[in-house]
């Protein structure tokens, strides 16, 4: 996962079934339980267009208006303009703000889409991929002779159904039907959240970007959370309150992806699109959507924020690099050579380990116990909550056979009993692949994706994992303390 966007915005379809560990299920899935947050009160009688541009009415309709139209045999262009219009006016409805200008939406292919997402993965790697090779290696999800790019791109490539980009004013539909094109209200909704976004925050700032995996799926938190949960809003209005568009099943909008899945990609990606929505939720029952403004003016720093609805900052870890004998960090990449994955990847890790590995982590049934109707999968579990920070550097090292890897992963927790708890799960990963031990707190993982030696240490509530090709590796790459 790249730190930055890549200033596109997207809302991911693809769901999984998880608790019984099943293959993919590609289709959206419309929001339970009621609507909850305020409205925003329109007068429109008889449907008449205002003398200006009010709240609930774009390009000439309302939010509670008819449109004409049958996407049965795909979208004329006449169709689209309603379509859009309307879909419009109801995103103004529910978000209590009003669009600065119409936002263009077009359609691209599946195919298209893949090509477009595909670059930098083929080819030599470069400095960034060998650094996130190492961030995703020590996740326990993508292994050495795995590529993260590839595993990133493809996953993503199956997953997202359409996407607002930022940089130019403008949302893409993926569709299986370019020359006959349909579009499924929920993807529409939810680009048209981001454009608006857009317009009122500007969304290609600095700040929106996340220089860390963690602060990256923290700010996405808010931007698709807000968005997700405007789109379970307007779910929740079909078939009653609101007429909507039919949409074909047959559209291919979020139904062919193809592709390689990463699971464990894939439930870091979507956590955003997850808890957002409760996140978003909270803040404008509690306090309305002024609440939501000023998280947009200070975004959210961690998941763990995010994950249970908290202002919790992370505690400060200063680390002094000691490594010797031709080992270095990547110095240009993330911070400082460093990256933050954050409680929502570890979340993904121990789960992840459990289902496909049988670690003794969390019992991977658990990510279906949600207590919210906006809420999808639960990222709660005991080994990942407590987190209080975490820094994982990435070390390299040039020899005549080629590029040697490692990494120390320093953790920092609540309390000694959040890291124990932290520390033994891990451990458990290590068991899953028949890790030896050969000294103090000094494993082997024999043979496999993840063949590596180890080092876990706790100290009160810092646990730090120290990872390289040997044993001898190990003290080089992390000299122990005097």
């Amino acid at each position: 996962m790249k730190r930055r966007r890549g200033l596109a915005v997207s809302a991911v379809a693809l769901l999984l079934v998880l608790a019984g560990c099943s293959a993919p299920v590609m289709e959206s899935r419309p929001a339970t339980g009621a609507s909850g947050g305020p409205d925003v009160a329109v007068p429109n009688a008889d449907f008449d267009d205002p003398d200006g541009d009010v709240l609930g009415w774009e390009d000439g309709y309302w939010y509670n208006e008819s449109v004409d139209v049958d996407q049965s045999d795909g979208l004329t262009d006449a169709e689209m303009r309603a379509y859009v219009g309307r879909a419009m006016a109801r995103v103004e409805y529910i978000r209590g703000e009003e669009f600065q200008k119409r936002v263009p939406v077009s359609v691209i292919s599946r195919e298209e889409y893949r090509n477009r997402s595909s670059g930098g993965s083929a080819g030599e790697p470069t400095e960034y991929d060998q650094w996130n090779d190492q961030v995703w290696e020590a996740l326990f999800v993508t292994g050495e002779s795995q590529s993260s790019g590839s595993a990133i791109s493809s996953t993503r490539s199956a997953a997202v159904a359409g996407f607002y980009s930022p940089t130019d004013d403008e949302i893409k539909v993926i569709t299986g039907t370019p020359e006959s094109p349909t579009i499924n209200n929920a993807t529409l909704v939810h680009e048209l959240v981001h454009a608006l976004q857009d317009q009122r925050y500007d969304l290609t700032k600095a700040k929106y970007g996340g220089e860390t995996q963690d602060a990256q799926l923290a700010t996405d938190g808010l931007i698709e959370g807000d968005a997700k949960y405007v789109e379970q809003r307007y779910a929740d209005r079909c078939g009653g309150a609101w007429e909507c568009v039919a949409t074909p099943s047959s559209s291919g909008g979020s139904g062919d992806g193809g592709g390689d899945m990463n699971l464990g990609i894939f439930l870091t990606i979507f956590q955003p699109y997850s808890d957002g929505p409760v996140y978003v939720h909270d803040l404008v029952t509690a306090e309305g959507w002024s609440a939501v403004d000023e998280r947009f003016e200070n975004p959210p720093e961690s998941t763990e924020q995010i994950i249970h609805r908290t202002d919790e900052e992370p505690t400060p870890i200063n680390y002094r690099d000691r490594a010797q004998n031709g080992w270095s960090t990547f110095e240009k990449q993330g911070e400082g050579g460093s990256d933050t994955v954050g409680e929502a990847s570890m979340y993904v890790m121990f789960w992840y380990q459990a289902r496909n590995a049988g670690a003794d982590t969390i019992d991977p049934r658990s990510i279906s116990s949600v207590d919210s109707p906006y809420d999808t999968y639960n990222y709660d579990a005991e080994p990942s909550a407590g987190w209080a920070n975490d820094r994982l550097f990435p070390y390299q090292k040039q020899t005549s056979a080629g590029s040697q890897y490692g990494y120390v992963w320093a953790t920092e927790w609540d309390t000694e009993r959040d890291a124990r708890e932290f520390q033994r799960a891990y451990r458990a990963i290590l068991d899953a692949h028949d890790a030896e031990q050969r000294a103090a707190n000094t494993y082997v993982v024999p043979d496999g994706q993840f063949a590596d030696a180890f080092r876990v240490t706790r100290s009160g509530t810092r646990v730090t994992i120290v990872n390289g090709p040997t044993v001898a590796d190990l003290d080089d790459i992390r000299p122990r303390a005097a």
